[in-house]
């Protein structure tokens, strides 16, 4: 046995140190206490008619920390909040023609169905609109996910005031993730721009040389020209200046980005028209039927796995090719082989067949445009900074366009078919008498373009709407892309697509879409007046 012995001198701490434990836990129940009554203040606010009442009440909401704010304050703003009439139940309300279906927000509890008349819905205005957002923002500020947070505090950012100034200054203290902290450092210096100390003002201005945040622009704008200090005036000139040079910059990477995403689409779209406008001379004005074709095969696919849509994408590339090249080959065989120097009857032909194609889609998938949904990892985009900002489909689909280009390129260079389909371009007749037979690699080359038309027609389903009227909108394009960079030559089309694709985009903020496309079209026939064999001339045999 043992026995314990009490001394007076460890009876004094021990008992101190029980008392701050208790202290502590009575001032946290009290401190919940009092979280709690804010909720429910707030909750009985909401029914005042008062706008300025809700106001303080959906900042309590807010403030309160408890764990059913977010989705309350989210069904105010989608307008999905009512209270039952008969007894002032608050409710999320499902309305469905003249019932609703209830669950009360406090408790959660399925009440079933109510006729429509029986509720009330709380009403707000735009006032509240910004308020319940910037409400949800503070939510957000406490919020597991880093992204919430930082985007939670750029919101709170563009409003600043005294209170969520001091709100953000105390997470400062305790943030970890380091774009958050980058967030709240941007706010507080917002704040600190807004300090009657012009050397706090100035100190603050130092501190935002280079930043690209839209709030930060606009607040030094405003103190640029409320200033009346010459020496803070001067500094915050000099960093608009600064912040000026980096944003045309961005602006200029972002304009150069979707011009080349553009002319990757135009590469795509035209590659397929070189080759067989370059070996057999055919003008194919069916080609973009072909890539309606490619474009309506991912569809059909997208509907055979609508659970898989990332797998239907890569499956809609082989069964694309193989649906134009197999489309392309029926048509050389049937029509085109007939038509050989012929250069009318051929662009007459196909574009009847264009026609024929286009009508058989009508009459299978009706003349509507049909939706081609993109995989999540190709949805949304890559913020660089404020300013650039990538779409991940775009970029995505220049990636494929340059693989689709080289492993045309290694066919053609390394295959035997490419050496077949090269020596029946430079020199039909000499091909000949080497054994070759002309006839199949016409169709096998016809065929292939084709395919790579349909691959085409795949990567515009992620792009735009797929519809019967698809191909029309690139076949004038893929013409300007091919007579630019040289009939038959591949480097010429990559060359060509790209440059036509930036141009386009850096004209259209100018003068318009369409005026940019006439002014391209116009640049052309002026070129090809003084090169008419493109920047890429074909030489020796095949120049001829």
């Amino acid at each position: 046995m043992y026995s314990i012995q009490k001394s007076p001198c460890s009876t004094g701490p021990l008992f101190i140190t029980l008392l701050g434990i208790l202290f502590f836990f009575l001032a946290g129940f009290c401190h919940a206490e009092e979280r709690s009554e804010q909720f429910k203040e707030g909750i009985s606010l909401l029914f005042q008619k008062d706008f300025k009442e809700k106001e303080k009440g959906i900042k309590n909401i807010a403030v309160s920390g408890d764990k059913r704010a977010k989705s309350i304050l989210q069904a105010l703003l989608a307008g999905k909040l009512y209270r039952v009439k008969k007894n002032n139940t608050l409710v999320y309300a499902k309305i469905k023609n003249s019932e609703a279906d209830i669950i009360a927000v406090l408790s959660g509890e399925t009440l079933g169905s109510v006729k429509k008349r029986k509720l009330k819905k709380i009403s707000i205005n735009n006032t509240l609109r910004n308020t319940i957002k910037d409400a949800l923002a503070i939510i957000n500020l406490t919020n597991p996910d880093p992204k919430l947070r930082k985007e939670a505090v750029n919101k709170l950012t563009v409003n600043l005031t005294p209170e969520s100034s001091i709100l953000l200054a105390e997470l400062l203290l305790t943030e970890q993730d380091r774009d958050v902290r980058e967030a709240l450092t941007t706010a507080m210096g917002i704040a600190d721009l807004r300090s009657p100390d012009s050397e706090v003002r100035l100190l603050a201005v130092n501190g935002f040389e280079g930043n690209l945040q839209p709030a930060v622009r606009n607040e030094l704008s405003r103190l640029s020209a409320e200033e009346e200090n010459t020496a803070v005036r001067n500094k915050v000139e000099s960093v608009l200046s600064s912040i000026e040079m980096k944003t045309s910059f961005y602006r200029f990477v972002e304009t150069l980005f979707f011009g080349l995403s553009l002319g990757s689409v135009l590469v795509l779209a035209a590659i397929g028209l070189s080759i067989t406008f370059g070996v057999i001379g055919v003008i194919n004005m069916a080609h973009g039927e072909l890539i309606m074709l490619g474009a309506y095969t991912t569809y059909v696919i997208q509907q055979l796995l609508p659970d898989s849509i990332g797998t239907a994408l890569f499956l809609s590339i082989p069964a694309a090719f193989v649906v134009s090249g197999l489309t392309g080959i029926v048509i050389e065989r049937s029509v085109i082989r007939f038509l050989y120097g012929r250069p009318l009857e051929t662009l007459l032909a196909t574009f009847g067949i264009s026609l024929v194609l286009q009508q058989a889609v009508r009459s299978i998938f009706s003349p509507l445009n049909r939706s081609v949904a993109s995989p999540a990892w190709m949805s949304g985009s890559i913020q660089i900074n404020p300013i650039l900002s990538l779409t991940t489909n775009r970029i995505v689909i220049l990636i494929f366009s340059l693989l689709v280009f080289a492993g045309l390129y290694l066919i053609l260079k390394k295959s035997s078919i490419g050496l077949q389909v090269r020596a029946v371009s430079q020199n039909r007749k000499m091909a000949r008498v080497m054994g070759i037979r002309a006839a199949r690699v016409d169709a096998l080359t016809f065929g292939l373009g084709s395919g790579i038309a349909g691959i085409a027609g795949v990567a515009l389903s992620q792009l735009t709407n797929v519809g019967p009227n698809l191909g029309q909108a690139y076949i004038i394009d893929s013409f300007m892309v091919i007579v630019f960079g040289g009939v038959g030559n591949l480097w010429g089309t990559l060359i060509s697509g790209l440059s036509l694709g930036v141009a386009n985009k850096f004209l259209e903020p100018w003068v318009g879409a369409v005026l940019a496309k006439i002014l391209i079209l116009v640049f052309i026939i002026l070129f090809i007046q003084r090169r008419p064999q493109g920047l890429f001339p074909q030489k020796g045999r095949a120049a001829g």
